[in-house]
């Protein structure tokens, strides 16, 4: 993996690339935004990058932990920000294709109910879910939800997952080595993250929504 990226880890265009990533999964959650984040926070574990040029070897720059976590956290929160507007914005439109969807009517009323108790740890666990985020950020503005009782929260969960990922990519290549056999267990260290929020996404019970709305 670190190979196949080494050159793009060791250019500044790897902060652009993690955040453009990340800004997009919300739509498109088959993104690898996690597997990037992972990758380049492992080539900063190993202190040099794998860039190469027709010249011979190189030496890299090696990515900024701090940067990157600030990349990733800003765009997942761009991207929440963009996906509950959409949704808020969408009118009887998308609230009949949300109605179509029994997992997304279920998040909806649940999140609803959730975030006007004052409490938000959903949005958090969520984050970590495979396609909690969408769930959440489009269940978020379809319940028309105030964007002071979500965008709090989706700040956590994005700074969270961010420092959650970036630890998994150091943390792996420091201990198991900048190489494929580090990041295949960071990376499937940050899956188990994701099943575990999914089951607990999944077993926690749906209160009844909440009549009061935006």
């Amino acid at each position: 993996m670190l190979e196949s990226l080494g050159w793009l880890a060791s250019s500044p265009w790897i902060y652009a690339v993690v955040a453009l990533s990340v800004l997009l999964d919300v739509f498109l959650p088959v993104l690898p935004s996690g597997v990037l984040v992972i990758t380049a926070a492992t080539a900063a574990a190993a202190g040099t990058t794998t860039a190469t040029s027709v010249a011979g070897r190189v030496p890299g720059e090696v990515p900024s932990l701090l940067i990157l976590i600030l990349c990733a956290a800003t765009a997942s929160v761009l991207g929440d920000l963009v996906a509950y507007r959409l949704a808020r914005r969408g009118g009887d439109r998308f609230d009949r294709a949300i109605a179509r969807s029994r997992r997304l009517t279920k998040a909806q009323a649940r999140l609803g109910a959730t975030l006007a108790r004052g409490g938000g740890a959903l949005v958090v666990i969520a984050r970590f879910a495979p396609a909690g985020r969408s769930v959440v950020s489009l269940g978020a503005g379809a319940a028309q939800r105030r964007a002071r009782e979500f965008l709090p929260w989706s700040a956590l969960a994005g700074v969270a997952w961010a420092g959650y990922s970036v630890g998994l990519g150091y943390f792996g290549g420091q201990w198991l080595g900048a190489s494929w056999v580090g990041a295949a267990v960071s990376v499937g260290a940050l899956f188990a993250a994701g099943a575990v929020a999914a089951y607990v996404m999944r077993r926690r019970p749906a209160p009844q929504p909440a009549t009061e709305t935006a």
